[in-house]
């Protein structure tokens, strides 16, 4: 089964864009989605993790600043938000050029990172959505 899928732009401090793709979760109601259990922001090393359900970090407290992720999470390809009603904030760096950006995930949504992203830290916000 498919999901949906949308491509957020995120401007970097050079005016480049980059994109990261955003998934819906199918059902995704307080509920697990792919091994993560709600309230969790999870992460997926690998497209196998992603695949086996088999997440290696989770974080679900609220924040005024970035957490910075540790070995378990730091450079997930896949990320997912299974929160109904809070928004969470992604940072990566860059790799081709070193320079870091955010991504706003909305509640029960996976964003999808390729080669060129290293994601860094988590920012959790209670807000429903992405400005």
């Amino acid at each position: 089964m498919h999901t949906p899928r949308r491509v957020a732009a995120v401007g970097m401090a050079t005016a480049a864009m980059v994109a990261a793709a955003i998934a819906a979760a199918p059902n995704a109601a307080a509920d697990s989605h792919k091994g993560c259990v709600y309230p969790r922001v999870c992460f997926y090393p690998t497209v196998t993790q992603w695949n086996n359900s088999a997440p290696t970090a989770g974080y679900q407290d609220v924040t005024s600043s970035y957490q910075n992720l540790g070995p378990n999470s730091r450079g997930a390809d896949y990320v997912h938000n299974t929160r109904n009603d809070d928004r969470v904030y992604l940072r990566y760096t860059y790799n081709p050029t070193g320079q870091t950006g955010d991504l706003c995930v909305n509640p029960n949504t996976t964003a999808i990172f390729n080669s060129n992203f290293t994601v860094t830290g988590i920012m959790i916000q209670t807000a429903p959505s992405c400005p």
